[in-house]
């Protein structure tokens, strides 16, 4: 497993202490280029730009995962049942998936921008 140690110390905690970015505070929420998001720690390929979309949350959503690239688990940390999903390759903690996403899959991965790197189409 592959850990990039020039990570921020906001990155590190969002990735591995369970914390969060506050909403609106990632330049990525405003990419709207044709590329790839790509985890920030270890660098594994995770979304698509063709899957991001404005969800108004505060932060960069998308409605579906490239295969494999996630597991998740449940998180009870603020009261109730949230799914959580987690870099298979490295264990970086990214968001929570929601019910609440456009087509075709209602699907609402809510990302932390921090944790994400855009890397634009050639």
């Amino acid at each position: 497993m592959k850990k990039n140690i020039d990570l921020t110390a906001e990155q590190k905690l969002v990735l591995f202490e369970d914390g969060t970015e506050s909403p609106g505070t990632s330049d990525l929420n405003n990419e709207k280029r044709e590329g790839s998001y790509y985890c920030v720690n270890c660098d594994e390929k995770l979304f698509d730009s063709t899957a991001k979309y404005e969800s108004g949350s505060g932060w960069p959503s998308f409605y579906q995962s490239l295969p494999d690239a996630f597991e998740t688990k449940t998180d009870t940390l603020l009261g109730y049942e949230r799914v959580e999903y987690h870099c298979k390759k490295c264990g970086g903690h990214h968001g929570h998936i929601f019910e609440d996403g456009p087509d075709p899959t209602g699907k609402r991965y809510c990302n932390n921008g921090v944790c994400l790197i855009f890397k634009p189409k050639n």
